[in-house]
């Protein structure tokens, strides 16, 4: 079963992001655990394109696809801003040093890696595609 979702990039979106996961996701019998996981790491990945990728311009949009697979859940989100947004590589930060510099903000991707088993930015044409894969037996 697939189910596709387009938003504005505004944060007040968010919230719409974060209920359209969680109710395609419901009545699976999933441990709400692992439905709060998906709908964190989803949310993460939205609001960096909206907010690093597209600078909040509400006139661009995204478009989340959701879809089963045999156990995993794919989810697709591509942007359709007019630049690339390629993150950089993911690398584990080193947690003691983050802390005693007092540094705000920046762990997000470092969640999402932690949270599911598959996060893959590419491009599609001159746009830029986050794929994340949770398996979910």
């Amino acid at each position: 079963m697939k189910s596709a979702l387009r938003i504005a990039c505004s944060r007040s979106q968010l919230q719409q992001v974060r209920d359209f996961v969680r109710h395609y996701l419901g009545g699976r019998g999933l441990p709400e655990i692992v439905v709060n996981q998906v709908v964190l790491a989803v949310d993460e990945v939205v609001a960096n394109f909206i907010i690093h990728a597209n600078g909040e311009d509400e006139s661009q949009f995204l478009d989340l696809k959701l879809a089963f697979d045999d156990h995993d859940l794919n989810v697709e989100i591509a942007d359709h801003g007019s630049t690339i947004y390629q993150p950089p590589a993911h690398q584990e930060p080193d947690l003691r040093d983050y802390i005693r510099q007092g540094r705000k903000g920046g762990m997000g991707m470092t969640l999402v890696n932690r949270l599911m088993d598959h996060v893959e930015f590419s491009t599609r044409g001159n746009h830029t595609v986050c794929h994340l894969r949770k398996h979910l037996a």
